[in-house]
């Protein structure tokens, strides 16, 4: 498994597994037993996603020593202050049965994100958080949290697939020494990602898979990645990726599928805001 070093000297690995609408808590069990069983150390959840639980189930059940894995949950915008925080750090870690997180994220950059981080911090020098970062933040919200605040993101989890290719993000927080960790890195299947001619030509060279060269093309962007799927026998192919490598003018052909455009929402467009997040800033009032 390749791993990156991260800003503060942790290594995560490059290439994890993501739970993120796994609602089914039996279901999210059985699939992480699966991810780990098939060679996974990374395992991705989230307070939002509402199954922290199955996943630590799932960690203490595999028989995987506890430092051969790498644990990161997200904080959920209704907690996304000081107070509020401090207790989604322990709500967080008691869901999931651990004495500490390799990696705690803030979810979304609404609320009050400083208070937020600063509880983040906290747990960070207290030891019970190896790492702490972002998540769907842009250039200029990640460079205010930096400028503010003692300790630097070591990650920041953004929309990054063939269709949203993020090329000035993804430039940017690399430039600032933040890793880019790519969520929906197949676009959900969407405009026929998995069927797509340009992908296919070039993943018969390799007798690959769309997935797999999606999956490979991240990677050697540079970027972490945390693909999700339920069927064991996909966790196996999407973890078949480190055996091949895309030429140069291959990277190229993937870089024009570009459409400039995220798969799911903009994350700065006001009625988005408030319609997904409305609820929980309610809340900070």
């Amino acid at each position: 498994m390749d791993t990156v070093k991260l800003n503060n000297g942790v290594e995560i690995p490059q290439l994890g597994f993501g739970v993120f609408q796994v609602t089914d808590l039996k279901q999210c069990k059985q699939a992480v037993l699966d991810a780990i069983n098939s060679g996974y150390r990374l395992i991705d959840t989230a307070a939002a996603y509402q199954n922290e639980t199955a996943v630590g189930e799932a960690i203490k059940e595999s028989g995987v020593d506890r430092k051969d894995l790498f644990i990161t949950s997200k904080l959920w915008v209704s907690d996304m202050n000081y107070e509020r925080a401090k207790k989604g750090i322990e709500t967080s870690l008691n869901n999931l049965g651990l004495d500490y997180l390799d990696m705690y994220l803030l979810h979304q950059p609404y609320g009050d994100t400083n208070g937020a981080w600063r509880a983040l911090t906290e747990a960070y020098k207290a030891g019970k958080i190896r790492a702490i970062g972002v998540s769907n933040f842009y250039a200029d919200q990640l460079k205010d949290l930096e400028l503010s605040s003692e300790v630097k993101p070591v990650v920041n989890q953004i929309e990054v697939n063939p269709w949203y290719q993020q090329k000035q993000e993804v430039a940017f927080n690399q430039g600032e020494d933040v890793k880019v960790e790519a969520w929906a890195p197949f676009a959900e299947g969407k405009h026929d990602v998995f069927t797509n001619e340009t992908i296919a030509e070039i993943g018969k060279k390799y007798n690959k898979s769309n997935g797999q060269v999606m999956l490979r093309w991240l990677l050697q962007r540079g970027i972490i990645v945390i693909p999700k799927s339920v069927h064991q026998q996909r966790m196996i192919e999407n973890f078949d990726v480190f055996d091949f490598k895309l030429s140069d003018d291959e990277m190229k052909t993937m870089a024009t599928l570009d459409k400039n455009e995220s798969q799911f929402f903009d994350h700065r467009d006001p009625t988005t805001i408030e319609q997904i997040f409305g609820s929980s800033l309610a809340q900070l009032k």
